[in-house]
């Protein structure tokens, strides 16, 4: 007979017995904990009981003091005199060694341990047997439980169980009840703090090394009901008129006043906080007799409910805006600024949220934050884009990450590998020193190539552009020295707009954008809305796989008005100049005819109405479904440039989800599969003579870039931040080596082509 799962399981006879008694313990502990009684006299009490519960005759507390220190706070068995006199460094005796490694350590006979120091104060020279286990909070050593018996005694595994659930009791009396004060904390050093790497997602590259701190995100309300709902109202709109002023001085600060996504993002912030809508909604609730403070909060908790279960990126990231906006009007209502103070920070701190706003951020001294922990967040999150613009590290979707520190603990941040070392080993900090004085000579290379070409040492010159979305994203063409704009996100616009923008408006921006780009090419792509792309004003039903969904090209070919607008918005804004466009998400090769048809009407119509025209017009699609790739022969006889989207291209490929955690290192863009087909697809280009570019994720990165430009790839298009870093490899790399190197491999059996790239580079002093 097949037994169902766990059915009938269960553990040796003792098994019951033991937890029966630990639950017993663990009860009496609760009640001691929470009963009158100043902190030491419970901690007294709590060593007697499980001394008494455990049979045994010493019960010890140790607990970690500044400077590294452990001092015997507790204990029964032992002589008094001895309680706040013993004092043991980290890793000195047992109790210190069991401190250092936080581990538990059970022994028969401890004195004749070569780690056992003896303290004659204590009189414990006649106790051999002893088992220790360090007392745990957040990741950190707080100090050690022990217990000991005259006896050479064997302690069960049970016995050693048991001491650890009771020292997590143990931890949050030291952490609650103020046994060691916070000054203490923070001046503790770092070698009774237990390692931890945490892995997340890189928002923003670079490395930093500073003290851990929590941000508090969220003011707390204490009075609800109101005397006078006048003045109430008097005091929010004294309290809004101060909010307003200090996002105008945020706006107003030397790094936003150039412009850029960042400038954007707190301009749309401060819409949000002038909507009349929502302080209409707080009034209302102040007339039902609510506080101003209860009154935001109430309204902050309607919306929350209403839109808080939304998936979509857009409306999520507008929730968080408005939750962001309550919290700092609240902190004006309080009679706090939102301001930290500049002298109860360190020099130099790493900040650690759940989630928080870009103004937020811009509340604390850029010049002692250092970098940003999220344990939410996206690339596209507004604090992202804010922490870019001021290159600030910032790693998202560390999960835990608030759980794993304590206020000022040594932290180093890599955003460049999306990696937090929370209280680092000292070869790991050493390591991230010199990592970071490399970093730095780096950057300053970068700043020097800001104005040569982008041409290998073998002379072949490589087209760099960046990839944008909106008009302020200009000012990159201008800092980075790029070529040119390689992919223009029309769909921003759409997406940052509360209804379809008509011909004119469109026609104004893409003319904005020409005219910024000062001559330099700019290729626009159609709309690539829906999907995961939501608007708000798009009542579309939620596709079930969104990449795979009704988008881009797909519902302009099914909504043709929406696609020819765009299109003569275009054409309008050109005017005589050069006209650069292609269309993203295309499947087949009827659907580039399809839409080149809609393009093709449009031009017929400016010339009816004697519309200037564009003086040179290319057309283009991107490849990012593999389908097309087996059409290519039929799409060159058609199209004027390829466009290789490979963030979109390699998830089809791989049939793998890009944003499912699980999955995101599982297939890499330098597998021998990815390489061999961009390779073909290069190749095939070329023998018909058409130009090809590539502006996925991974032309960003200079190791993948250096591959790309093996494979015969010669323009390349990124984020703003990595032209420096593309552009010194290109320099320091012969490409035609490169070409002779990779041809000569034969053997694609690895999974990643990673290695042997990363060695070609050592061994040419390429720049990666």
């Amino acid at each position: 007979m097949v037994r169902p799962p766990f059915d009938n399981f269960t553990k040796p006879d003792a098994a019951p017995t033991v937890i029966s008694s630990s639950r017993r313990l663990l009860s009496r502990l609760r009640d001691t904990m929470a009963g009158d009684g100043e902190p030491q006299e419970r901690l007294d009490s709590i060593v007697s009981i499980i001394a008494a519960d455990l049979v045994a005759e010493v019960c010890s507390v140790y607990v970690l003091r500044a400077g590294d220190i452990l001092e015997l706070f507790a204990a029964t068995g032992l002589s008094p005199k001895a309680i706040h006199l013993t004092r043991l460094a980290i890793g000195e005796g047992l109790i210190g060694a069991i401190a250092s490694q936080a581990k538990p350590m059970a022994l028969q006979d401890a004195q004749n341990n070569p780690a056992f120091v003896y303290r004659p104060e204590t009189g414990e020279e006649i106790f051999h047997s002893l088992v220790g286990v360090p007392i745990l909070r957040g990741g950190r050593v707080t100090g050690v439980l022990a217990v000991q018996n005259r006896t050479r005694r064997h302690y069960t595994e049970e016995e050693i169980e048991t001491l650890e659930t009771i020292a997590m009791v143990i931890a949050e009396l030291i952490a609650g009840e103020n046994l060691i004060g916070i000054d203490e904390h923070k001046e503790g050093g770092g070698h009774a703090l237990l390692p931890v790497t945490l892995d997340g997602v890189r928002l923003s590259g670079g490395i930093a090394v500073g003290k851990a701190i929590q941000h508090e995100q969220r003011a707390q309300v204490l009075t609800l009901v109101a005397e006078d709902t006048e003045e109430e109202k008097n005091r929010l709109n004294l309290a809004v008129g101060e909010m307003h002023r200090s996002i105008d001085e945020m706006l107003e600060a030397k790094e936003m006043v150039l412009g850029g996504e960042h400038r954007e993002v707190l301009e749309t912030y401060r819409f949000f906080a002038e909507d009349a809508g929502w302080l209409a909604r707080i009034k209302e609730a102040i007339n039902t007799g609510l506080t101003a403070e209860a009154a935001v909060e109430k309204v902050r908790n309607d919306t929350q409910a209403r839109f808080g279960k939304q998936t979509n990126p857009y409306f999520r990231e507008r929730l968080h805006d408005f939750n962001d906006l309550a919290n700092r009007l609240l902190q004006h209502l309080l009679g706090k600024n939102g301001v930290i103070n500049k002298d109860d920070l360190p020099e130099k701190f790493i900040l650690f949220a759940r989630n928080m706003g870009p103004a937020e951020l811009l509340d604390y001294d850029r010049s002692q934050l250092s970098g940003l922990v999220l344990e939410g967040g996206s690339t596209t999150t507004h604090v992202a884009i804010v922490a870019r613009a001021l290159a600030i590290p910032v790693v998202g979707r560390v999960v835990a990450a608030l759980d794993n520190i304590e206020q000022m603990d040594t932290v180093i941040i890599d955003g460049n590998e999306a990696k937090i070392h929370i209280r680092p080993a000292d070869d790991i900090y050493q390591a991230y020193t010199n990592k970071m004085a490399v970093w730095a000579q780096r950057k300053a290379t970068y700043t020097s190539t800001r104005d040569l070409p982008a041409e290998t040492k073998d002379g072949i010159r490589i087209r760099l552009d960046i990839n944008a979305g909106l008009p302020s994203d200009l000012d990159h063409l201008r800092q980075t020295g790029a070529d040119g704009i390689g992919l223009y996100r029309t769909e921003i616009s759409f997406m940052d707009s509360n209804k379809f923008p008509d011909v004119n408006r469109q026609a104004d921006l893409y003319k904005r954008v020409i005219d910024g780009a000062n001559g330099k090419p700019v290729v626009f792509r159609t709309m690539d809305i829906g999907g995961d792309k939501r608007v708000p004003y798009w009542n579309s039903e939620k596709d079930e796989n969104p990449a795979m969904g009704w988008r881009a090209v797909r519902i302009s070919l099914d909504k043709p008005t929406l696609m020819r607008h765009q299109m003569r918005a275009l054409i309008r804004a050109a005017g005589e100049r050069d006209l650069s466009l292609m269309f993203p998400m295309v499947t087949e090769v009827s659907e580039f005819d399809a839409a080149l048809d809609l393009l093709n009407t449009e031009l017929d119509r400016a010339k009816q109405k004697r519309k200037k025209l564009p003086k040179d017009l290319s057309v283009g699609t991107m490849l990012e479904v593999p389908a097309l790739a087996f059409q290519l022969p039929s799409l060159l006889k058609r199209t004027d440039f390829i466009a290789v989207g490979t963030n979109d291209l390699f998830q089809f490929l791989f049939a793998s989800d890009r944003s499912n955690p699980d999955l995101a290192n599982r297939y890499d863009p330098m597998s021998p599969a990815a390489l061999s087909f961009l390779h073909d697809l290069v190749n095939t280009c070329l023998k018909a003579n058409v130009p090809v570019s590539l502006c996925g994720e991974i032309a960003g990165e200079p190791l993948e870039a250096m591959a790309l430009i093996g494979l015969g790839f010669r323009h390349l298009s990124m984020a703003p931040t990595s032209i420096g870093p593309v552009k010194s490899m290109v320099r320091s790399l012969s490409a035609s080596d490169l070409e002779q190197h990779l041809e000569s491999l034969t053997d694609f059996s690895d999974l990643s082509m990673r290695r042997i790239l990363r060695t070609f580079a050592m061994d040419n002093s390429v720049m990666i």
